[in-house]
């Protein structure tokens, strides 16, 4: 008798015990009236989705003749506000540079960091942060003054070569060198658009950044392009694309599959302009990525139509492509999709 009160007892502290912990932690917190994520009941709440990114950049983050944000990066978070708000303009544009980035997103200011950020070990274990999605397989180049008549990286033995400092960039140029074994002379400046006047006024040799961001410099001098070239080998190859802070899986499930629909809907034949052709479809794939069953959007807090909304506001991701990048002069590369040789691969939505 005694040893069945024991048990009842204990059966009953450890029941009372798991109804606290479920009651203070997440398993209690996504059965209440939040989404689930903190950082997806902050957009909601406010409006609209802060978005960091450089404004800088062309073909990723860049204001246009009539004040609005253009490119890639930009695109990408116009994704996320058409999945979350249902509205791409919903975004509010915070200027981060490279060395303010990662302390805006660590601090709350932003609630995504988007700046042709490169994915690396120590930025996911020592930050806090982690990477959601790889929009651009990028790497690392340098750009020369055609007039000096330097066509590739190894006759730049003795060279000064503009770099902003705390940057992937950095630690690429500082590995190429020791590996090639050439002695160069880094330049550090932070700001980018005064780095980029140094390199044109002759104050170092070369300038050495994202290879994005050397087409997009290039495109910029518009006549005078032909000025500049860049030399063919790359010196360091990474992607770079999305960022938010570790501890919320939801909201960082929901900037990973954002990239993953529009992937997923490129390799389907799903664009902008026909995907509202689709509602009678029979093609399993396409109804999921639709929203026409399965409620898969159900299950990060979204609209059924979530990864709809963003086809059709914003484009799959060959569609942002084509607006964004291709006016560099960049072919696809190792942003084909994986089913055309490239590195652009989605899982399945289902």
């Amino acid at each position: 008798m005694r040893q069945t009160m024991f048990r009842r007892a204990r059966a009953c502290a450890w029941l009372c015990g798991f109804l606290l912990l479920a009651a203070t932690s997440g398993f209690g917190q996504s059965r209440g009236s939040g989404s689930g994520s903190a950082t997806l009941d902050a957009v909601r709440a406010r409006g609209d989705l802060l978005c960091g990114t450089g404004g800088e950049i062309p073909g990723f983050s860049m204001l246009d003749s009539s004040g609005v944000m253009r490119g890639l990066d930009a695109d990408y978070c116009r994704a996320v506000a058409a999945a979350t708000l249902g509205d791409a303009n919903k975004v509010k544009w915070v200027s981060v540079t490279a060395q303010t980035r990662f302390t805006a997103l660590q601090s709350g200011e932003i609630d995504l960091l988007v700046r042709n950020t490169g994915w690396s070990l120590t930025r996911e274990s020592s930050l806090g942060l982690e990477f959601a999605g790889v929009n651009f397989w990028d790497g690392t180049s340098i750009i020369v003054k055609t007039a000096s008549g330097v066509k590739s990286v190894k006759q730049l033995s003795g060279a000064s070569i503009c770099v902003l400092p705390g940057t992937t960039t950095e630690l690429d140029l500082a590995d190429w060198a020791r590996a090639e074994n050439i002695a160069y002379t880094p330049v550090l400046i932070g700001s980018l658009s005064e780095i980029r006047q140094a390199f044109l006024s002759g104050r170092c040799d070369g300038y050495t950044t994202d290879s994005s961001q050397v087409a997009g410099f290039r495109y910029m001098q518009g006549a005078k392009a032909g000025e500049l070239t860049i030399l063919p080998e790359p010196i360091g190859i990474g992607p770079s694309g999305a960022m938010v802070r570790k501890g919320d899986d939801k909201w960082f499930d929901i900037v990973r599959w954002t990239h993953f629909a529009t992937v997923v809907a490129e390799s389907l034949g799903v664009s902008s302009k026909n995907v509202d052709t689709f509602k009678d479809t029979k093609i399993p794939d396409i109804r999921r990525l639709l929203g026409l069953e399965s409620n898969l959007g159900r299950s990060m807090g979204l609209d059924d139509a979530w990864a709809a909304t963003i086809i059709r506001q914003v484009g799959n991701y060959g569609e942002l492509w084509e607006r964004d990048i291709t006016p560099l002069g960049l072919d696809r590369g190792r942003n084909a999709l994986w089913t055309k040789g490239g590195l652009q691969f989605a899982p399945q939505l289902r």
